[in-house]
C-alpha cells in the first residue's frame, strides 16, 4: 500500500500489529516532499500514537475483516455473537467490547472486526432505540432550558433525558456519546 492511499479509517500493519488511522493530514512544505501526518490507534491495545510518513513510502495493509453478527447472550465475561450468514458463533471477551457492552440487547446486529481470525473490535450501530424502564416524573414549573433528569433504559444503563420523557417512552440514543437524541414513537 502506498502512503498516498492513507485516509481516515484506513487499516495498516506496523511491526506485526494492526492499526487504524483516526486522524489524517497531508502537509506540503515549501520545499521537499509532502508529509502525511497521522494519528493511528492500535486495534488490539487501543494505544494511540502520532506517525509521519514522507510521500513515496510503502506501508503494509492490515488483513482486517468486518462481519455483521448478532448478539445472542452473555456468559460471565464472555459475549457470544452469531454470524448472520453462516450461523457460526464466536465468544468475545468483555475487554474487547468495553463500555459498549452497556447497550447490548438480544438480537442486536453489530459489526465485528477480525484481524487474522482474532476479534479486535465490536462496533455498535451509531443510534439505538430503547425503552425507558425507570425515571422520575418531571417537576412542574421547572422549565429552564436544557434541564435533564436521570432515566434508566432497558439495558440497565442510566442516561440523562429531558424532563418530558416518562417511563415507557422509546428514545433514540447515540451510542458513541452515550446521550439522548430524541423521543421515538413506535
Amino acid at each position: 500500500m502506498d502512503v498516498s492511499d492513507l485516509r481516515k479509517n484506513a487499516k495498516l500493519k506496523i511491526d506485526g500489529h494492526p492499526f487504524i488511522v483516526t486522524e489524517f493530514q497531508f502537509v506540503k512544505p515549501g520545499k521537499g516532499q509532502g508529509l502525511y501526518k497521522c494519528k493511528i490507534k492500535n486495534m488490539i491495545t487501543g494505544a494511540v500514537m502520532d506517525r509521519t510518513w514522507r510521500s513515496g513510502e510503502k506501508l503494509e495493509a492490515a488483513d482486517v475483516e468486518s462481519k455483521k453478527m448478532q448478539f445472542i447472550f452473555q456468559n460471565g465475561d464472555a459475549y457470544t455473537f452469531m454470524d448472520t450468514v453462516t450461523y457460526d458463533q464466536i465468544e468475545v471477551q468483555s475487554e474487547v467490547i468495553g463500555k459498549d457492552a452497556d447497550f447490548l440487547l438480544d438480537s442486536l446486529e453489530v459489526d465485528v472486526l477480525l484481524y487474522e481470525g482474532r476479534v479486535v473490535g465490536v462496533t455498535l450501530p451509531s443510534h439505538l432505540v430503547m425503552e425507558v424502564t425507570e425515571c422520575e416524573p418531571g417537576v412542574k414549573g421547572d422549565t429552564a432550558t436544557n434541564v435533564t433528569k436521570g432515566a434508566k433504559i432497558e439495558s440497565g444503563v442510566e442516561i440523562q433525558v429531558p424532563l418530558f420523557i416518562k417511563q415507557g417512552d422509546n428514545i433514540k440514543i447515540d451510542t458513541r456519546t452515550r446521550s439522548y437524541v430524541e423521543r421515538v414513537n413506535k
